[in-house]
């Protein structure tokens, strides 16, 4: 049995891969700034041992790491911005490496290695220099889209109207992955940490075109849905990082090999995104209240990367 510091514990990745390493038979020891948040009295519930941690505050990185055996790190730009990331991303390598860790898994973005001008890809292939270069035994995975934003912020205001908004032609086909699928495959490198130290592997589930995405949540939901490619020049007002990121996926787009994925890694369930979507209470999510200013019409995007 081996003792996990997740970082980002109360978010989708950080709390998916708690989950999956406590169902595993791993002791968790959940990071995260709101130890009184109802993520963190969840995971206290399921048997994680839950440490307040700041990545600005060292001395709280060190507390937390102390007699740890593993770390799975996440960092994000959003709410603060991609210089922050890097630089608390520095942090927790500096903390990791003196704590002498036997295995850090950090979780990246699929492609974030291959130059793509994408800001916030670009400061998570920053942080993967950072910890291979630290000595530490790494393994860096790497996910595509995440399915969970399709039923969150902007995008769910959309799907309450019936639209699909996403920046992406129709017939353009992209990777995605749930967190649950992010979360499996992380505790799957703890459990073989032979077969995972100095891999870097680029993670999805399943390649939808949004066309294809809107017909799924239509079966899913019970309504219909029709995709509306939302212009570039609309998500850029609002981010362009997340413009940049879209151009991407269109232009070049993420070749993940899924089907290698599933032969290699039969482990993870794998969810297909048809299986994702029937898995969520639409009923419930279709109900709530819009969030103030959202917009509707799915106008607006949610980063992939948001944890």
């Amino acid at each position: 049995m081996l003792t996990v510091a997740v970082t980002g514990a109360t978010g989708a990745q950080g709390g998916a891969t708690a989950r999956a390493l406590l169902t595993a038979g791993h002791h968790v020891r959940a990071l995260t700034r709101t130890p009184d948040a109802p993520a963190a009295t969840a995971l206290r519930a399921l048997g994680a041992e839950i440490h307040r941690a700041d990545f600005d505050d060292r001395a709280s990185l060190d507390a937390a790491l102390t007699d740890a055996d593993a770390l799975f790190a996440v960092t994000t730009p959003f709410g603060t911005d991609t210089g922050t990331e890097v630089r608390q991303g520095r942090a927790l390598v500096e903390a990791a490496t003196d704590a002498r860790l036997d295995h850090v898994v950090f979780t990246s973005a699929a492609h974030a290695d291959r130059g793509t001008g994408v800001p916030h890809y670009d400061s998570k292939h920053e942080i993967e220099r950072r910890l291979m270069a630290s000595g530490l035994p790494w393994t860096v995975i790497a996910p595509a889209a995440f399915m969970d934003n399709h039923a969150t912020g902007w995008t769910l205001s959309g799907l309450r109207e019936g639209v699909f908004g996403w920046p992406m032609p129709a017939g353009r086909p992209f990777a995605l992955i749930p967190a649950a699928d992010i979360g499996a495959f992380a505790a799957l490198a703890f459990s073989r940490r032979t077969d995972f130290t100095g891999r870097r592997i680029d993670i999805a589930s399943d390649t939808r075109t949004p066309e294809q995405i809107a017909a799924a949540l239509t079966t899913a939901t019970g309504r219909p849905v029709t995709h509306h490619e939302v212009p570039l020049d609309v998500v850029r007002t609002h981010s362009a990082d997340l413009a940049a990121m879209f151009a991407y996926f269109t232009t070049t787009g993420l070749d993940v090999d899924v089907p290698a994925l599933r032969r290699a890694y039969p482990e993870v369930a794998w969810h297909t995104f048809t299986d994702w979507a029937a898995g969520r209470d639409w009923a419930a999510l279709l109900t709530e209240p819009a969030p103030e200013g959202s917009g509707g019409a799915g106008v607006g995007v949610t980063g992939p990367e948001r944890s």
